[in-house]
């Protein structure tokens, strides 16, 4: 097994946060997710802080939180906020990491979202929203992705395609 944290990139209801458990099940290692590592370290949810301090500084602090999670020993599982692949220094850090890419087009991603409630502040106009950050982030996903993988599958099925893929 490698020593280099695995990374899960995708947009909101991609599986990020599913998959990146069962994945670090697998190989013994410690799942973290951006989402709850903000929690803990602002004592707000990633909406809250889009409201209290902006988008600008929310995707500052996800990166910042990513690049610290890829430098944690022993390495790590991160399921990593979608708008960190737009910063540059996200994607050189990714580079010393395994990167997934769970791809799955923005009208599952939406449904799954409203489904679940995971997100309740984005629901005006979720799939709208989604499809502008795919067309956005698309080429800085696939830029870092050492796997791209179709998140339309069970999670299940995606994790054992991510753990034959990082051997």
């Amino acid at each position: 097994m490698r020593e280099i944290p695995v990374v899960i990139v995708g947009l909101m209801g991609a599986g990020k946060s599913t998959v990146g458990r069962l994945v670090a099940d697998a190989l013994g290692r410690e799942a973290r997710d951006s989402d709850a590592d903000l929690q803990d370290r602002y004592g707000q949810t990633a909406a809250q802080m889009a409201d209290t301090v902006g988008a600008d500084v929310l995707h500052d602090r996800e990166s910042q939180v990513l690049r610290e999670a890829l430098d944690r020993r022993p390495p790590l599982v991160i399921g990593a906020a979608a708008s960190t692949v737009e910063d540059p220094a996200a994607r050189d850090a990714l580079t010393r990491a395994f990167v997934v890419f769970l791809d799955g087009p923005p009208e599952l991603l939406a449904e799954r979202m409203l489904s679940s409630g995971h997100r309740p502040h984005f629901l005006p106009d979720l799939e709208r929203m989604l499809i502008e950050q795919r067309e956005r982030r698309l080429p800085y996903f696939l830029e870092v992705a050492d796997l791209t993988v179709d998140a339309t599958r069970p999670p299940e099925e995606l994790a054992a395609e991510v753990l034959a893929a990082f051997g």
